[in-house]
Parts: structure tokens; C-alpha cells; sequence
């Protein structure tokens, strides 16, 4: 068996969701608690790891295309390791089909990566794609280095089932991170640095544990607890599903001021004959009585959402209900996508597959209406001040972007920090930013 050196440098690519985000975070800090350091920019990495994402069209195949661009003028290749979700459903495919790959492993397993990095370096290849969640968790090095902001797993996979998606065969069953073991990366992170947290889960809100006490609770105990720490500014949540916003949780938005009046919740369609086919477990009207009630509690929620385009048998007149709906809720932000099929899904298989150029239409329709509701938002944000996390520098000289409470990037000028929370007018709305004027900083 051929050796190669033990790998000095590394370089993580992230593809997808927040999930995806959060896992290569964690891959990295893996690796920099063996010793191996990020590689610098332009320069090539001896390890690679690509951590991908099954739930964009041709999802497999991009992940071989860019296994083929990490091939050396002198025909070698780094150490390439294929993490995330595309590993878990391609596992031994990857192997067989791309020799370059030394390592594959699911996004439950990549605790192991230094473990595989060793075999690989002795010549063998290495495949793990067992779902053990929480003796991943368990296996992590405590986090020491955050922005302003950084996302917090507390959630993974799913029970839902909805026809079209891969995430019960990629991510395993609905498995919730113990509420210590949340609140003691809560803490570390706050330590570290973080101002804001995003609780991040396949389905977040369905989120349940025992508190300190032993009393069971839900999204809403874990987000009011966690908002007791007073070094801790802003909470966020994502992906929510209908079926799991709780009185509780929609209370919460109402009664917790660090929970920021921001909701991710997903519809998809606005058709319910096509939401019972996707095996959605909503209907139109129920997704809009709770966000009716989420307003009620918190009446400057910004609202978003998700939509598939042109899923097995959508009529006209199914999306023209999308379209209703798009209108009745008037989102701040939100995703669309055309649907493409996933090998072994119910839905790749069904009758009335829609043609690609009837998709294309309707998205593009679907984004004018989503897009002209984004611009409508940020438009009446004008006039407003607000605090923004200050996360970054921007493009000119003394500016600087952050995010309001309602998840906008905001760009401004004046004396400030990364990690600032300042106070800002907002002066210009843009289809995608609002320029503000700072007024003061808040807290440091």
C-alpha cells in the first residue's frame, strides 16, 4: 500500500444548508485540535474535504465534478475526504467510483475524520456513514474562536417524511441534543466571543429536553433559559416546521427580547392538494392562522419561507394558490426552488412530472412576486432605527455591515467595531440591503 505523509494543511468546503455551515465549522476546529493548519489563501491544501449537500439538483454529480478539479498539474491529488450528505446516500458508490477519494463519511460520523485521515495516510480507504448523533457531539472539541455570530446545533434529522426530500435517509430520525450539553456550548461561545446565537435543527422547534430541574420542555424553555445569560444579545432559530410551532414558542416571541422577530417557517406550496402529496402536514390556511398568531404575539415579525416549483402534478391553478399565498403573507425574505427528484424518494416516482420549461416560468414568476415582497419590506423599514450586529467590514473604506433584528443586511459608516451592537437609522432601502446612519453604539 502506497503512504502519504501526514497532511499539514487542510481546506473545508461547505455546501448547503446551515447545518452544512455548522459542520464544517466543526470539521475545522477537528482538525486544527490535531495540529493540522488552514491553508492559506491561493495556496493548495493537503487535505480537502468536501462537505456536500444532497438536496440541490445533481447533487452527486457536482460533488464528482469538483473531485476532478483537485486534480495537480503533475496529476496527484490532495487527501479528499467527501463528508455531508451526498456521503451518507453515496457512500461506497464515491469509493468505487472516484479512486482520488481516500475517505467518505456521513454527516453523523466525521468525528472520526482523524481516525480515517490516519488509515488514509497509510494507504487505506476509509468509509463511515453510521448515525450515532450524540457520540458525535460528545467527541467535538470545545469551541474557542467565533464571530459576532455563530450558528449552535441543538437538533438533527427528521420524521416527517415529506415526499420529496432526502433528509430521513441522509440525516437520520429526529434526534435532540441534550439541554446541558447545549447550554454549555451556549456558554462557551458567548465566551468566545459570540453576541448572537442560531439555534440550528433539520426541524429546530421539534426540539425537546429536560432543564435543569428534570422538567420537561420544548424550544421555548431551552430559548428562555438561554436568554438568562446576560453577555448573550440576540437568539435566533431556523429551519422551523408548521407542525411544531407550540403556543410556547409563539408566546416566546412576544415575551423574550433577546428572541429576534425573525421566523424561518417553510410552507412550500400553496396548493393544499399538492401539500398533501409532498406529505406535508399543514394545509394553506393553517400555515396562515399561525402565522396570525405569531403576529399577534410579536407584530414586527419578519416572516420567511421555502417553496418548491413545479412538484409532480402542480396545475396552473395549484400555483396560482402559491401565488395567493406569496401575497396573503407578505414575506420579508424567502427561498424557491424548482423541484428536481431524489433517487428513492416517493415523489421521483409519481405521476404528472412537470416539464423543465413549465418550471422555469413559474419560478421566475414566483421570485418577481417574492423578490417585489423582499423590496416591499426593507422599504418600510426606512425611517426605523434599530440596533445591527456589526460583522464585518464592508466594501469602501469605513463601512461596515451587520444585521438588524429582522435578519437585514444593514451597511453604514462611522466608528465601530466587529461585535458592536450600534444604533442606526435606516435612510435607503435596496432590493437586498438598507443603508443606515449610525447613531450610537450600544453595547461593545
Amino acid at each position: 500500500m502506497a503512504t502519504t505523509p501526514a497532511p499539514k494543511t487542510y481546506r473545508v468546503k461547505s455546501f448547503g444548508c446551515q447545518m452544512n455551515v455548522y459542520d464544517g465549522e466543526r470539521m475545522a476546529e477537528l482538525l486544527g485540535a490535531q495540529g493540522i493548519a488552514p491553508a492559506p489563501e491561493g495556496e493548495e491544501a493537503d487535505l480537502v474535504v468536501l462537505n456536500t449537500c444532497h438536496i440541490r439538483e445533481k447533487a452527486a454529480e457536482k460533488v464528482y465534478s469538483d473531485i476532478g478539479r483537485l486534480k495537480r498539474e503533475d496529476g496527484s491529488s490532495p487527501l479528499i475526504a467527501v463528508a455531508g450528505c451526498v456521503a451518507q446516500a453515496e457512500g461506497e458508490e464515491i469509493m468505487a467510483r472516484a479512486p482520488a477519494v481516500k475517505m467518505v463519511v456521513g454527516p453523523q460520523a466525521y468525528h472520526r475524520l482523524p481516525e480515517m485521515i490516519a488509515e488514509a495516510s497509510a494507504g487505506r480507504r476509509a468509509v463511515d456513514t453510521d448515525m450515532p448523533a450524540q457520540a458525535k457531539f460528545d467527541a467535538l472539541p470545545a469551541r474557542r474562536k467565533v464571530g459576532p455570530s455563530a450558528f449552535l446545533t441543538v437538533q438533527e434529522g427528521c420524521d416527517k417524511f415529506c415526499t420529496y426530500c432526502v433528509v430521513p435517509y441522509t440525516r437520520g430520525a429526529e434526534i435532540s441534543r441534550p439541554f446541558s450539553a447545549i447550554v454549555a456550548e451556549a456558554e462557551r461561545l458567548v465566551e468566545a466571543g459570540a453576541k448572537e446565537l442560531t439555534l440550528i435543527g433539520q426541524n429546530v422547534n421539534a426540539w425537546t429536553g429536560e432543564d435543569g430541574q428534570g422538567r420537561a420542555v420544548g424550544l421555548d424553555g431551552l430559548v428562555r433559559h438561554l436568554a438568562e445569560n446576560p453577555d448573550l444579545a440576540r437568539i435566533r432559530y431556523t429551519t422551523s416546521h408548521p407542525n411544531d410551532m407550540t403556543e410556547g414558542l409563539i408566546a416566546a416571541h412576544g415575551e423574550v427580547a433577546k428572541l429576534m422577530p425573525f421566523l424561518h417557517l417553510p410552507v412550500q406550496a400553496g396548493s393544499n392538494r399538492i401539500l398533501k402529496a409532498m406529505n406535508r402536514s399543514h394545509t394553506a390556511q393553517s400555515y396562515l392562522e399561525i402565522l396570525d398568531r405569531v403576529r399577534a404575539a410579536r407584530p414586527d415579525i419578519a416572516l420567511s419561507g421555502d417553496f418548491i416549483v413545479g412538484f409532480p402534478g402542480e396545475t396552473e391553478e395549484d400555483f396560482a394558490e402559491t401565488l395567493s399565498l406569496v401575497a396573503a403573507v407578505g414575506y420579508a425574505q424567502c427561498f424557491s426552488f424548482k423541484y428536481s427528484p431524489r433517487p428513492g424518494t416517493p415523489a421521483a416516482t409519481m405521476d404528472g412530472q412537470v416539464a423543465p420549461e413549465v418550471m422555469d416560468e413559474r419560478l421566475q414568476r414566483l421570485q418577481a412576486a417574492l423578490n417585489a415582497s423582499q423590496q416591499a419590506f426593507n422599504q418600510a423599514s426606512v425611517g426605523r432605527r434599530c440596533q445591527v450586529l456589526v460583522e464585518r467590514k464592508g466594501r469602501h473604506d469605513g463601512q461596515w455591515l451587520g444585521k438588524s433584528p429582522w435578519l437585514q443586511s444593514v451597511h453604514f459608516a462611522g466608528e465601530a467595531a466587529i461585535g458592536d451592537l450600534v444604533e442606526v437609522d435606516m435612510v435607503e432601502a435596496g432590493p437586498n440591503s438598507l443603508s443606515g446612519r449610525l447613531v450610537a453604539t450600544a453595547t461593545a
